[in-house]
């Protein structure tokens, strides 16, 4: 039986004599030059390097950390040990297998109740509906330009972000430079709390409360409520384990390039926070949109990416070595209005996110129809 309905009588192929995904190779933060080939981890490109490691075109999704997210290249690319990839397109357009593996839902999969994790055995022998070549890209250059449309949206977010991004650096400087001469200390001189979410395992039926988890942030520092699961809380447990408005998730563990994911929680409803992550609150000399911004920013990421401990492939970083982190103090003033441009700005991406959200919807649609033969 195939995921995908199969309305043109299309003969059925195994995914892995359609397109057979092979694990990425590592390549250590410390061994990396910065160059003009693109490097893929699971959630998408991860830097760059001077060396490819795999002849373009590429189709890329996640192995562990992220699953589900599907990536293509025209150029020649490293994929990384935490992403899978098409080693042999087996003489189909590689444009197509590239939407094909999009509709075909590989979250469908995961394996591993702490970091996710994609077990091609199981997807290697699953039958997809294989039309003949000519088809093949007829349907892709009419899911091309779909997409385009799709592009259009995300890229006036991620405008968006440049802008903050910009903000951040005008307002307070390069945190490697510290060109305004703020004093520096610890991220511990403006926390009041840090505290681990609940153990307790939630459920996709509907509960009290979404139960956010690591895949709820994204390695850009959104948050992400398209896939949820529920929990229930008693009186107890409420204020141990929900999160409120302008509190500071933290992804404590995950795979090494996606563990120190950071967003700041700006919904109005609580929800509930998983015990992957860390719930912090900031004190009266600090801001969490300060906060997240930096540990989101280039000097951030790198910070994270060196310090983080691996054990059995997934790496951690706790409450305490958190807080410990370096960081510049500037005014509580200055970091409020930094605040306020932010909370300006994501209003604006929230009426940009339902457009893309509707977009998303519609090419969805549109996907499943082409891979079903109805196109």
């Amino acid at each position: 039986m195939s995921f995908f309905a199969n309305n043109s009588g299309w003969p059925f192929k195994p995914l892995k004599d359609v397109a057979h995904l092979k694990r990425g190779y590592d390549l250590p933060t410390q061994d990396r030059v910065e160059g003009e080939i693109p490097i893929f981890a699971a959630n998408g490109k991860n830097g760059t390097h001077n060396e490819a490691k795999i002849k373009g075109p590429g189709v890329i999704t996640g192995r562990s950390g992220t699953i589900g997210k599907v990536h293509f290249t025209e150029h020649d690319y490293w994929p990384l040990n935490t992403a899978l990839y098409v080693t042999d397109f087996k003489g189909n357009d590689p444009k197509w297998v590239y939407y094909m593996l999009q509709a075909f839902k590989l979250e469908r999969f995961v394996e591993g109740a702490g970091v996710p994790t994609l077990n091609r055995n199981l997807v290697h022998d699953e039958l997809i509906p294989l039309p003949p070549l000519a088809e093949q890209k007829r349907i892709a250059a009419i899911l091309d330009k779909a997409d385009a449309i799709r592009r259009k949206r995300q890229q006036a977010i991620q405008l968006a972000d440049d802008f903050l991004r910009a903000v951040f650096l005008e307002m307070f400087g390069d945190p490697v430079t510290n060109p305004k001469g703020f004093p520096v200390g610890t991220i511990r001189e403006l926390v009041e709390t840090a505290n681990y979410g609940s153990s307790a395992k939630a459920s996709e039926e509907i509960a009290d409360y979404p139960m956010l988890r690591m895949g709820n942030i994204t390695y850009e520092g959104a948050l992400d409520m398209t896939s949820l699961k529920y929990i229930s809380l008693s009186e107890t447990d409420k204020p141990k384990y929900l999160v409120s408005k302008s509190d500071l998730l933290f992804n404590r563990t995950n795979s090494k390039e996606l563990v120190g994911k950071t967003t700041v929680y700006d919904l109005d409803e609580p929800a509930a926070f998983a015990g992957y992550l860390i719930r912090v609150r900031t004190n009266a000399a600090g801001n969490t949109y300060y906060l997240s911004a930096y540990l989101n920013s280039t000097h951030g990421k790198a910070t994270l990416q060196n310090m983080c401990k691996s054990i059995v492939g997934m790496a951690n970083i706790n409450a305490q070595e958190m807080q410990n982190i370096p960081i510049m103090l500037p005014p509580i003033e200055l970091q409020d209005k930094f605040s306020e441009i932010v909370i300006a700005t994501k209003e604006k991406v929230k009426v940009l996110q339902c457009a893309l959200n509707e977009q998303v919807g519609l090419f969805n649609v549109l996907s499943q129809r082409a891979f079903s033969g109805k196109l």
